[in-house]
């Protein structure tokens, strides 16, 4: 079953939308050559307190840090370290709050100084595979519109998307029904309804689809070596059609 969310709940979850997006905008601005990625894991962790909230990554299953930093060729769950951020990097942010029980999750990719045509291409496709499928969380559509919506767009520009992590409903959990695809056919799986909350987050390669995981046990990476970018949203679906609850 997909949980439906009440006009309360809605309301509580778009207060950690809106505290996820505001720390979100912080941490981007403060990307720059030298920084290492535990800094930026520090800093979201001070950022997300001050609002009264918790980042929900911390501890999920044993994740070990507040935020997921995926650098170039590692496409989700990076793990913060000494690492330090150089100039044509490729950096992903994945971030939850948890804000008095109530979940959101979004995540943005962006470049450490300057980065070449191909790699700002593989940004932009991937923010705007993402409104793709923003734009198919609607009642009525079924739940695999929003991923054709985006394996269409971002294969016909080109690129590819992963196929092992998916998005996911949210809300009362970090995690919950249904797994969102990012590849599929059109009408199939379950009708979409008023106050199903989904976190809808395309992850895109420039070469292969395939990855795999390193030895930390977290962070994937592609195969082929070549970059990745990810975009996310909290997104509520709505008599008058998708709410961004993260934007």
């Amino acid at each position: 079953m997909i949980p439906l969310k009440s006009e309360e709940d809605l309301e509580m979850i778009r207060r950690s939308g809106k505290i996820l997006s505001r720390v979100m905008q912080k941490l981007c601005a403060y990307i720059q050559e030298g920084l290492t990625t535990a800094q930026l894991d520090q800093l979201a962790e001070v950022l997300v307190s001050k609002e009264g909230a918790t980042p929900a990554f911390k501890g999920y299953k044993g994740f070990p840090a507040n935020i997921c930093i995926s650098i170039n060729e590692e496409i989700i769950h990076g793990i913060p370290g000494e690492r330090k951020l150089k100039n044509g990097d490729l950096i992903s942010l994945d971030l939850g709050v948890d804000y008095k029980g109530y979940f959101s999750d979004a995540a943005i990719t962006t470049a450490v100084g300057k980065v070449n045509p191909r790699i700002k291409k593989l940004i932009e496709v991937t923010k705007a595979a993402l409104a793709q499928g923003i734009k198919q969380a609607r009642q009525d559509n079924q739940l695999s519109d929003i991923s054709y919506a985006i394996q269409s767009f971002v294969e016909g520009k080109g690129f590819s998307v992963v196929r092992d992590f998916v998005g996911h409903g949210i809300g009362h959990n970090l995690h919950e029904e249904p797994e969102i695809p990012n590849f599929g056919r059109p009408h199939q799986g379950p009708a979409l309804k008023t106050g199903m909350v989904f976190a809808i987050e395309p992850m895109v390669n420039m070469g292969s689809w395939e990855s795999k995981i390193v030895e930390n046990g977290w962070t994937a990476v592609t195969k082929d070596g070549l970059p990745s970018a990810h975009f996310e949203h909290t997104v509520a679906i709505t008599e008058n059609g998708p709410e961004i609850l993260t934007g």
